[in-house]
């Protein structure tokens, strides 16, 4: 039950952004960025030193040419360890210099079993972000990283909210 509503709401969200795409006639964003910013942990295993843990991130993104995808690297730290992961995304404009973007990736844990803002161990992860250049070069982004089954000795899933700012090269 839980892979068909991981499938359903995978499809829809998937609908949404490429039906965005196609009825926009904005440019969205284009090129590639690094940034840092912050991170924050929004749930628990439940296990009692597994709680929410609030840190920092360093993200990144390479806009492949001629295409609405985008390979996004993020490092998710604070807590005792750090997760690391590399994303697929799908990039879809919604104003000028602005993109939504959604995707699925893995989150490596550098010291399984120790706290990070997206749980305690290796984990299958989905995202769901926005990124818009205010000015030359200057990028501010945000998204939502949702980590499936995420936890040691839980099945809980782990949900972390990142923001920061990033420079586009």
């Amino acid at each position: 039950m839980r892979f068909l509503n991981l499938a359903i709401s995978l499809f829809a969200a998937t609908s949404v952004i490429l039906s965005g795409s196609i009825a926009a006639a904005q440019t969205g964003m284009n090129g590639s960025y690094i940034g840092v910013g912050v991170a924050g942990g929004v749930t628990s295993g439940g296990q009692g030193n597994d709680g929410e843990v609030f840190g920092g991130n360093v993200q990144g993104r390479y806009a492949i040419p001629e295409t609405p995808v985008s390979a996004r690297g993020a490092l998710l730290f604070g807590g005792d360890a750090a997760a690391i992961m590399p994303m697929l995304t799908i990039d879809s404009p919604i104003a000028d210099n602005t993109n939504l973007y959604f995707g699925a990736g893995y989150s490596w844990i550098t010291d399984e079993g120790d706290n990070t803002p997206l749980g305690n161990r290796n984990a299958a992860v989905i995202t769901l972000g926005a990124e818009s250049e205010v000015s030359d070069r200057l990028i501010v982004y945000g998204d939502a990283k949702w980590g499936i089954d995420a936890y040691e000795n839980s099945s809980a899933d782990a949900v972390s909210l990142q923001g920061g700012l990033g420079y586009r090269f």
